[in-house]
């Protein structure tokens, strides 16, 4: 059985980590390439970095703050935001990224995953779901959580798989930075509709809700912001309760 990971995100806006509930009142978390050399010290499985407004300002991504994060870190490497091109996707593994997260153009040019899992490896390619629950349904998101798409989100992880994404990012826009818990159930529906990784997102505040993802929902990895950010727990506290709880994870 493959070891559960520990995967610290750096929400980046205007050059800075951000943090905030349910995608909006973003508050300040510090500097992003600070917070990477942090997460490299701490042992974390990998590190994900989003420009979270870059498809919203329709601009491309922060690429000289990609590259500074990229020297400082040894663990894989994703990174998401404004890319909407196979010569985009280049640019960012030729600066030191090792897989790279597609969320609004996945959705605006589902060729796009075809496309960039066929010339770089499916191994390559997250898609990114950003998912809010209307009516017992999960609609997702783009541009941040700002507009609203025709796509339900269990539906839309299946095609994603069958266009040749590698690994899937999934966040409840409801649960995000209410440090509550994940969306256990829209994970575990998730997960059994499909046979590539998923990633859980949003909501983590303590690491019984780790457990909880993991266990209940079968989530591959979890992803955490705040209580890593603003240093409730570490990476370590998380892996040492995980362990004695029976899970396997990287020591």
């Amino acid at each position: 059985m493959l070891a559960k990971r520990i995967i610290p995100c750096l929400d980046v806006k205007d050059g800075r980590v951000v943090k905030g509930v349910k995608f909006l009142n973003l508050k300040d978390a510090g500097d992003p390439v600070e917070a990477a050399k942090k997460y490299e010290e701490a042992q974390a499985d990998e590190l994900v970095f989003l420009d979270i407004t870059a498809s919203h300002e329709e601009r491309k991504i922060i690429l000289d703050i990609v590259k500074k994060v990229a020297a400082c870190v040894f663990i894989p490497f994703t990174v998401g935001g404004g890319i909407k091109t196979v010569d985009d996707i280049r640019e960012l593994l030729s600066a030191g990224c090792d897989k790279i997260s597609l969320n609004s153009q996945a959705i605006l040019n589902p060729e796009l995953i075809k496309k960039s899992s066929s010339r770089f490896g499916s191994q390559c390619i997250v898609v990114a779901i950003d998912a809010k629950k209307e009516d017992d349904v999960w609609q997702v998101y783009i541009n941040g959580g700002r507009v609203r798409t025709k796509k339900e989100a269990i539906a839309w992880a299946r095609k994603a798989e069958s266009l040749g994404a590698g690994e899937l990012l999934l966040t409840s826009m409801d649960f995000d930075g209410t440090n509550k818990g994940y969306d256990i159930e829209l994970t575990k529906k998730v997960s059994a509709a499909v046979n590539i990784p998923v990633i859980a997102s949003g909501g983590a505040g303590k690491p019984e809700d780790i457990f909880e993802v993991f266990n209940i929902a079968h989530a591959d990895a979890a992803l955490c912001a705040s209580i890593f950010h603003y240093d409730k727990y570490t990476v370590k506290d998380v892996k040492k309760y995980l362990k004695k709880r029976g899970v396997i994870v990287r020591l």
